[in-house]
């Protein structure tokens, strides 16, 4: 009679074992699908944190207590920026001292790396209205 018992818990314990690899089967595929889900949506937020720096770069002058019409009728065009510097034929250093700026910031404006705060394009408009003769006067003035 012990034989029989054992055999009948044997096969009893078998039959469970299927029974629940078939309940969990399809927990174990909806878990391999999540965690797929999940990796791409932190792709996705990378790439977009990725993009929201880069925003953040580009538009540095977004703080500044300008007034937003002054700013807004104010553009400012990197290559523009580096041809009125050569129209009046000054360095970036000489450029930089009448703007009251750095010399680095005159060089990054000028090749796109940066873009002037709203309150640096009142002093850049007004440099536009300048002959080569009043830019170097105002120059020697400093």
């Amino acid at each position: 009679m012990t034989h029989f018992a054992a055999q009948l818990k044997a096969e009893i314990s078998r039959i469970a074992r299927k029974e629940v690899r078939a309940e969990t089967q399809g927990f174990k595929k909806a878990s391999t699908q999540y965690r797929s889900d999940i990796a791409a949506l932190k792709r996705q937020v990378a790439t977009l944190e990725r993009a929201l720096a880069k925003l953040k770069k580009v538009s540095p002058g977004s703080r500044d207590t300008v007034d937003d019409t002054e700013a807004a009728a104010l553009r400012f065009r990197a290559g523009g920026f580096a041809s009125l510097r050569k129209k009046l034929g000054l360095s970036a250093a000489e450029m930089a001292a009448l703007l009251g700026v750095s010399s680095q910031s005159v060089y990054h404006w000028e090749t796109g790396k940066s873009r002037p705060r709203a309150s640096q394009l009142p002093a850049i408009a007004a440099l536009r209205r300048l002959g080569k003769r009043e830019a170097a006067a105002r120059l020697a003035a400093l």
